[in-house]
């Protein structure tokens, strides 16, 4: 057989096997972004300067700050961003996937195990921003379909003008002491997969009786990660302490953080992806890609291995206490997380009241 047979032989094998498996279409060869980040922007701008994204979230206005530094950085361009939980915004955008009307250009959500299976059915843009040769390879697809572009951790957090540093809670069992009698607020774990996990990470650590002695402690439940530390924060000391919240590495007083040295705490890689069909792709990768840049990491822990470390902290991936990985993997097996999920609401009830979108905390 000829070169040239060979080579129309192979190319056509090749594309009956993208064609039957839709995975296999994403080229391992995707080069990672070269231009620099002015030229991406100016592509940005030429297609228009708009972008929409999706991201998950339990406050409508816990992105503003992003909108503000993005259309601050990159005059001219609009970020316009919506937050909702993430497992509202999977099945909305699956709803657009089924009726081919993606408006939708970038999704940044907690549901991880929805990444693998968008790039299965073929949904996502293989893209490899800048930066992406610097991101750990546990935080990142191979072919670029989608990577972490930062990281969130649940704290145990309480109030310092109610709780004194002697007696703040510094493992888990801390919360069952007297004193948080009547002052916990949580949020219901059924509600929440990432606060789901990490109850799910304290039974196994401590037994069921762990549970029925918090339970015991007559904590007060409520919809969204926003909501206990607003509570906990507030000036009239209800509620003293959570550990289903996440305010940053340096919060702001009275609030102070603190992480388990016997217990284990949630962390995971808040995953982007941008739609295969995006409307405005080349404004989907000016954000990426700046999201990503040493310029915009910084203050908490990043997805980036030559990012700086947090002050007072390591990276996320020596910190003791935590493994980031783990939160993806246990999220595939949806089988198991709704045996949970069902465990936990007969024993608390359901998720109850208003989104955590429209409510007043």
């Amino acid at each position: 057989m000829s070169l040239s047979k060979f080579v129309t032989l192979f190319a056509s094998i090749t594309s009956l096997v993208s064609a039957y498996n839709p995975q296999l279409a994403f080229n391992n060869a995707v080069e990672v972004e070269t231009r620099t980040i002015d030229e991406i922007y100016q592509a940005a701008l030429k297609e228009g300067g708009t972008l929409t994204v999706w991201h998950g979230g339990d406050e409508k206005n816990q992105q503003d700050f992003l909108k503000t530094a993005f259309e601050a950085r990159f005059p001219g361009m609009t970020l316009n961003i919506t937050v909702d939980l993430s497992k509202y915004h999977d099945v909305n955008l699956d709803r657009q996937l089924a009726t081919n009307n993606v408006y939708v250009d970038s999704i940044i959500l907690q549901t991880l195990n929805d990444f693998p299976r968008w790039k299965d059915e073929d949904a996502l843009l293989p893209y490899k921003p800048l930066g992406y040769e610097s991101v750990y390879d546990e935080f990142k697809d191979a072919d670029g379909a989608y990577m972490g572009l930062f990281i969130i951790a649940w704290s145990e957090s309480w109030n310092s003008n109610y709780v004194n540093a002697s007696s703040a809670p510094k493992e888990y069992t801390d919360f069952l002491k007297p004193q948080f009698k009547d002052k916990l607020v949580l949020t219901y774990p059924n509600d929440d997969d990432a606060v789901l996990y990490q109850f799910d990470l304290i039974l196994k650590q401590y037994g069921y009786s762990w549970f029925e002695a918090l339970l015991a402690q007559n904590p007060r439940w409520v919809r969204g990660t926003a909501t206990p530390a607003t509570l906990v924060g507030a000036s009239n000391g209800t509620y003293t302490a959570t550990f289903t919240s996440s305010i940053g590495l340096a919060p702001s007083s009275p609030m102070n953080i603190s992480f388990p040295t016997d217990g284990t705490f949630v962390s995971w890689p808040q995953t982007g992806a941008i739609l295969k069909d995006a409307p405005h792709p080349e404004s989907a990768k000016l954000l990426h890609s700046w999201m990503l840049s040493l310029e915009h990491q910084g203050g908490g822990w990043s997805t980036r291995r030559d990012a700086p470390a947090p002050a007072g902290y390591p990276g996320i991936m020596e910190m003791n206490g935590t493994d980031p990985t783990k939160f993806s993997k246990w999220m595939i097996d949806r089988a198991a997380v709704e045996r949970l999920r069902f465990f936990f609401e007969d024993k608390i009830g359901s998720a109850q009241g208003l989104s955590p979108l429209i409510d007043d905390l």
